[in-house]
């Protein structure tokens, strides 16, 4: 006799697949209130459900990883826009015939940060090589925010040494796209960027923060901001390339002006060096060399 999650779950599929049904042979889906509710798309997008679609996003990369024995990671952050020294250089050329000023620019600061996916990749493979000699109960996996750039590169670098490796991408008006190398097992699409900022946290054992725009910025400072709360517990936070942090940003401005404490300023550390960044965090948690 089948066992009664198989029926149950029998049951469920075949409800989804009479909805995949409709739209695959292009017939529209009517209100129907016999229809089962998991299987109503037009119920599952009214406003008064949005605590369940709360739910799912929490719930499905959360089974996900777990069922992969993904429990501790290290997230990496950077920007999109970042591309690998080849490309980079090639799109400076590009620019360059075409006489545009502003494209030429904007390539030459590209030629001048690519050397940073390099670093990222670098970083993502040193984290993956360390972990595949560890117990499994002690692996830390990369994990990034799925799209190209920097997150590109760690992803990228994970998947050189065919290690798994996390992306939590998420759906944007201009629809940022999964990077290739992330596992397809462990590649996820997010609609509520605050499900996918505590997946971020959830499980990270550190933080590195390359250069980036406005959505590294915001990741950095929320995670400085739990830290320094104690609403999280301490985490290694390094800033990767010391020169475009510190010109960035003056924090020591902070301190002086009494907004901060001075010992805030110990919750980050600045790095240029893939393999220093990895000692750092080996320190912070007293890793043994494997």
């Amino acid at each position: 006799m089948e066992a009664t999650q198989d029926l149950n779950e029998r049951r469920l599929a075949d409800a989804w697949a009479e909805l995949q049904s409709h739209s695959n042979e292009g017939r529209p889906l009517k209100a129907d209130a016999y229809r089962l509710a998991f299987a109503d798309p037009e119920f599952l997008l009214r406003r008064e459900t949005r605590g369940i679609r709360f739910q799912l996003e929490m719930l499905k990369p959360d089974l996900a990883q777990r069922d992969l024995g993904i429990e501790n990671t290290i997230v990496v952050f950077g920007s999109a826009r970042v591309r690998e020294p080849e490309i980079a250089q090639a799109l400076l050329l590009d620019a360059e015939s075409s006489g545009d000023p502003q494209a030429v620019a904007r390539a030459r600061a590209m030629v001048r940060n690519a050397r940073h996916y390099e670093q990222a990749r670098e970083f993502g493979r040193i984290v993956a090589r360390y972990s595949a000699r560890c117990p499994t109960e002690d692996q830390l996996f990369i994990c990034t925010g799925g799209g190209p750039g920097i997150m590109e590169a760690a992803n990228r670098g994970a998947h050189d040494e065919g290690a798994l490796n996390v992306g939590l991408n998420i759906a944007l008006p201009h629809e940022q796209a999964g990077n290739p190398y992330v596992s397809p097992e462990l590649s996820f699409k997010f609609h509520y960027f605050a499900l996918r900022k505590m997946h971020f946290m959830m499980r990270a054992k550190a933080l590195v923060a390359f250069p980036g725009g406005f959505g590294t910025l915001d990741e950095l400072f929320e995670v400085i901001t739990l830290v320094q709360c104690k609403k999280a517990k301490p985490v290694p936070i390094v800033l990767f390339g010391s020169e475009h942090w510190k010109r960035l940003i003056n924090l020591d401005v902070l301190v002086e002006e009494g907004m901060i404490a001075p010992e805030d300023l110990e919750l980050f550390h600045y790095v240029d060096d893939p393999q220093v960044a990895w000692d750092y965090i080996m320190k912070f948690y007293d890793l043994p060399s494997v």
